[in-house]
């Protein structure tokens, strides 16, 4: 769907990259720069069409829709240069013609805001010019290594959002916490509320009127001063599985926002610079065949270097 005019009018075909789409999200995502408000009134104005007639902003898109847009006039001192992408591939888990799952590296954003200019959605586009449709499935923090979906059809997208809203996928995450976890099994059931700091920052904290989230941690080894669990996300709010162990006082090792930062400067000094949250597997049947499907990312050379360290010291 290239081609866009700014200055004539212009027709589109509706592929699946727009298929089942509100027609006013799509010419936002479309229009970008233009505002809403002018959006609405095209719409409201019927200058919009579709299949030759007037429809509302409520309007599903479908399948080889035919989508009159009229000439959008942009004041050039609203232009901004777009900032410099760069292409990049990441290490490949699986792909079909349906899903693309990477093992993301820490330190990299899935997408750009906040500060960050671009993430691992915006590099991937990049890296395929000639995909149609590629969306986030779901979300991990910038620190956090391991496991990411993207969809690469519209249709996969929403079956597997369902998926995950029904409860109906297994997400794991392997993290390194302070202190000696003393239960092979722990269900943690603690309300999480988001907020800002005055600095303009997002934080959760545990709140009795917070949203209700669960988590499932499992003793997978321990040392004098160290425990690794496997965290099972019953629920998926953000920083939930961060705030959770250190509400209970087991910070996560590394953890910049929750965690003991005066362990942390010594953790960076024996050679942890990262936090130590990896996401290692998902299960779920896929979206559009119904395979049970499981999909692994090892640990990280820079975190399983650091476990062989701590059980070199007890040899």
């Amino acid at each position: 769907m290239n081609g866009l005019s700014k200055e004539y009018v212009s027709f589109l075909d509706i592929d699946e990259s727009g298929e089942t789409q509100r027609i006013d999200n799509f010419l936002f995502r479309l229009l970008k720069g233009v505002p809403k408000s002018h959006v609405y009134r095209i719409l409201r104005g019927g200058e919009v069409r579709v299949n030759k007639k007037r429809v509302d902003q409520t309007y599903r898109l479908k399948l080889g829709d035919k989508l009159r847009i009229p000439p959008i006039r942009v004041a050039e001192k609203h232009e901004v240069a777009s900032p410099y992408i760069p292409a990049v591939e990441f290490p490949i888990i699986y792909e079909d013609e349906a899903l693309l799952v990477i093992n993301k590296p820490a330190g990299t954003a899935v997408h750009g805001g906040s500060g960050v200019s671009f993430g691992v959605i915006e590099q991937l586009r990049q890296a395929r010019p000639q995909a149609k449709f590629l969306e986030l499935v779901h979300r991990l923090d910038r620190e956090t290594s391991g496991v990411l979906l993207l969809a690469k059809k519209r249709s996969a997208l929403t079956a597997m959002h369902e998926i995950m809203r029904e409860g109906n996928s297994d997400k794991r995450y392997f993290t390194l916490v302070l202190g000696q976890w003393k239960n092979a099994k722990q269900h943690v059931k603690l309300p999480l509320h988001k907020f800002d700091t005055p600095q303009g920052e997002k934080r959760v904290m545990v709140r009795e009127d917070g949203q209700a989230s669960h988590t499932i941690f499992a003793l997978h080894k321990s040392w004098p001063e160290f425990s690794l669990l496997e965290a099972q996300l019953k629920t998926g709010r953000t920083h939930q599985i961060r705030v959770h162990l250190s509400h209970l006082g087991f910070p996560i090792a590394g953890d910049d926002k929750y965690g003991d930062f005066a362990r942390n400067k010594e953790l960076m000094k024996q050679g942890l610079k990262r936090m130590f949250l990896h996401a290692h597997s998902i299960a779920f049947a896929h979206p559009l065949t119904g395979e049970a499907m499981r999909l692994v990312a090892p640990l990280p050379n820079e975190l399983q270097s650091f476990v062989d360290g701590l059980d070199a010291q007890l040899v």
